[in-house]
């Protein structure tokens, strides 16, 4: 199916976004968490809204390790996908129904994702991008960071390795 060059601004924005919201739907975790993307264009930035439930460590209090790497790798698994959707989207080559799961990428699968914290997640919202490194037909490399209220700041960055996996 491909993309109409009439087509209305507002109905493609609304399918790139219901695209995206499919991706992140297959993610049930991600949902828990309440992680959210923001897309401007290509270009996303994950979104941790702060929660009580969040919370490691009621003593600093401070975000949860566990919640900080979950962060860092849905959003990691959303710009892979992303990633790869986009440009046969935006080609007109495929048009992701979230209605229809089996339009949607599969997600790929992590092989390996390191952590770095680099100081305690306050209970604020928490925000990420991720940058895919480098990614083939089989495999991806990508670095993400995380920051609160100053985007220079980071409170932890991870990069991850990752298995491409084949539609079908």
């Amino acid at each position: 199916m491909t993309t109409d060059r009439n087509e209305p601004l507002a109905q493609i924005k609304s399918r790139r976004d219901a695209a995206l919201a499919g991706l992140v739907g297959g993610v049930p975790y991600a949902n828990w968490l309440g992680i959210r993307f923001d897309r401007r264009g290509d270009e996303l930035t994950a979104v941790l809204p702060f929660d009580e439930k969040l919370i490691g460590n009621p003593l600093l209090p401070a975000i949860h390790g566990g919640v900080t790497a979950a962060f860092l790798e849905v959003t990691a698994i959303i710009e892979l996908a992303w990633t790869a959707m986009w440009e046969d989207m935006e080609s007109g080559r495929i048009a992701p129904d979230a209605t229809v799961p089996d339009s949607l990428p599969r997600l790929p699968k992590t092989i390996d994702f390191t952590v770095d914290y680099l100081r305690s997640g306050l209970p604020r919202d928490a925000f990420a991008r991720a940058r895919v490194v480098r990614s083939g037909r089989r495999y991806a490399s990508v670095h993400v960071e995380a920051w609160q209220d100053n985007r220079s700041r980071l409170f932890a960055q991870a990069t991850g390795h990752f298995l491409m996996r084949q539609s079908g």
